[in-house]
């Protein structure tokens, strides 16, 4: 029996999503402990299925500004990949590369979102490389594309898209850890139900009975 909800993911399922998690961070941290130059601890992440409104709260509320940089993933995996900087983050990485921090969104130049898409495009990239890797798979992702919005409205892009399937949000929370200041990760993955099942299919938790 193939999945047709979030709400059918068994225990043995989200272990193994919450496996890859841990692999795609770990990958992640190192990748950007190499871009500012610093270490970086990260903490090991929660997978957990949110409907939008849950999501929401986990952000801040719906009129919570944040940055997200959302890549479209194809080939094994069709669906959405969003990573969402909040401020304390954006501040930790322009600091390490440009030497800069800001107050507000609104003081985001050119330079920096360029150097905000690359960083979430190289955490995006290191952590599909280690669930390709782990299951095999062959995925394809877009040019990352940059959104500062309110949480409501960039949350709402994902849910359009695959909204005619579910209303739920596969979220992996962690936090990365650099120089003693802790700040946030919230990695959110939706793949088509299609794409989920043969996941779990090349990750041998395919049978839901």
């Amino acid at each position: 029996m193939k999945i047709s909800s979030y709400d059918q993911l068994n225990a043995i399922q989200l272990d193994a999503l919450k496996e890859i998690g841990t692999i795609g961070s770990g990958n992640a941290a190192t990748a950007l402990s190499g871009v500012i130059s610093k270490k970086v601890r990260i903490s090991v992440p929660k997978v957990s299925i949110l409907d939008f409104n849950t999501a929401l709260n986990i952000l801040g509320g719906p009129e919570n500004i944040v940055a997200g940089i959302m890549v479209k993933m194809s080939g094994d995996l069709n669906g959405i990949m969003l990573y969402l900087q909040e401020m304390d983050f954006i501040n930790v990485a322009l600091d390490s590369v440009l030497h800069e921090t800001i107050s507000s969104y609104d003081q985001l130049n050119e330079l920096s979102q360029s150097a905000l898409v690359e960083i979430g495009n190289i955490m995006i990239s290191t952590y599909m490389n280690a669930l390709s890797s782990l299951a095999e798979l062959e995925v394809s992702l877009s040019v990352p594309a940059m959104c500062i919005n309110m949480a409501g409205g960039i949350l709402s892009v994902p849910m359009v898209e695959l909204g005619y399937e579910t209303d739920k949000i596969m979220m992996l929370d962690g936090s990365f850890s650099c120089d003693g200041q802790e700040v946030s990760s919230k990695l959110l993955m939706m793949p088509d139900f299609k794409s989920l099942n043969y996941m779990l299919d090349r990750l041998g938790v395919g049978n839901i009975e």
